[in-house]
């Protein structure tokens, strides 16, 4: 890594859904950084705010939510590949989701994978003209310099035959050449940061392992970061070097993922790292699932959001926000057991 490595800074985000039946607070003050060439997830059930966090980044939130406090700040470099020193910071949470500079960065220094590419992608567009359209808008590319280009890249994702690849539709490709379709499209402009919105889950496994090599192939070659959306836990400890907990918006726990893993400090972590099944344990022992239900968004419970579930909760956790604490170097957790 460089010495000005910092890629994104995410600070105090709040992305609130404002619906009839009341404020739906997606994001609710999350924070943490990523840096160049790394890899980190972030990891919670559903509906714990990561995919709108990720939607936030690139200034693509659904009506009715948007942004309402908090920054995203963007460290755009001079150079290739970071190797010079920061030229610009810029705010993400600041510009308008339908501007032109956003529009500069979405798709081309900023790009996403998304979870079902058959949504993603335009069903009466060939593969070729969706990737060749990036390429144009972006780096201002002939036709032909865009359509090589585009060849180049699904050949890059390993996609057979990528030159008559290029004339086929989605419809065509089975479930894993569309993902490699859309990694190509995503990575097609080199982007600086990969967004990849756990984009494995609607594949088999096989393919699973397919898609996460990969990728760590890619990204040893072109340098980027990663962002990893997922609720698997054993994805992350393949993939990642830092992860992100985040539990009704909030980040809970933050950590190298070694760290993560051998030494969790919030019970929601622990209780998650519990649900993994083990080939240790005894043949007919029942996993341990987390006690109860996510609670309702427009009615969420006080002090720590996760005290109805937690083993460990006293009074003290009905009545305050819990401190964000470092628990050890570079490892912190929001709970109150951990307040002294």
């Amino acid at each position: 890594m460089v010495q000005n490595d910092m890629l994104l800074e995410i600070k105090a985000l709040k992305t609130f859904f404002f619906l009839d039946e009341g404020v739906v607070r997606a994001v609710d003050g999350a924070e943490f950084d990523l840096r160049r060439g790394e890899t980190l997830a972030v990891v919670g059930e559903s509906g714990c705010g990561k995919s709108v966090t990720a939607q936030s980044i690139l200034r693509i939130v659904p009506p009715p939510g948007r942004i309402v406090e908090g920054e995203l700040l963007y460290h755009r470099y001079a150079g290739a590949n970071g190797a010079s020193s920061a030229a610009e910071v810029i705010d993400l949470a600041s510009l308008d989701p339908r501007g032109r500079e956003i529009r500069t960065i979405r798709g081309n220094e900023i790009a996403m994978v998304f979870q079902e590419p058959m949504i993603s992608l335009s069903p009466v567009h060939t593969i070729g003209n969706q990737i060749i359209e990036s390429i144009r808008l972006h780096q201002g590319a002939s036709r032909a310099e865009a359509r090589e280009g585009a060849a180049d890249i699904l050949a890059r994702v390993g996609m057979p035959k990528p030159s008559q690849a290029l004339d086929s539709y989605p419809f065509e490709l089975s479930g894993g050449m569309r993902q490699r379709a859309m990694i190509a499209m995503a990575l097609a402009c080199h982007p600086s940061l990969l967004i990849a919105d756990e984009p494995t889950t609607a594949l088999d496994v096989t393919t699973q392992s397919q898609i996460l090599d990969l990728m760590r192939s890619l990204q040893a070659d072109m340098g980027m970061a990663i962002m990893y959306i997922t609720h698997d836990l054993g994805v992350v400890a393949e993939m990642a070097d830092q992860a992100v907990v985040m539990y009704l918006g909030k980040v809970v726990e933050r950590a190298d993922v070694r760290t993560l893993f051998a030494r969790p400090e919030h019970p929601y972590t622990r209780a998650l790292l519990r649900s993994i099944p083990r080939i240790t344990e005894p043949r007919r022992e029942w996993l341990e699932a987390i006690q109860g239900m996510v609670p309702d968004p427009y009615n969420l419970p006080p002090g720590c959001p996760f005290h109805p579930r937690c083993a460990h909760a006293v009074a003290a956790c009905r009545e305050g926000e819990p401190p964000w604490i470092e628990v050890e170097a570079d490892h912190w957790a929001r709970c109150i057991l951990h307040a002294g």
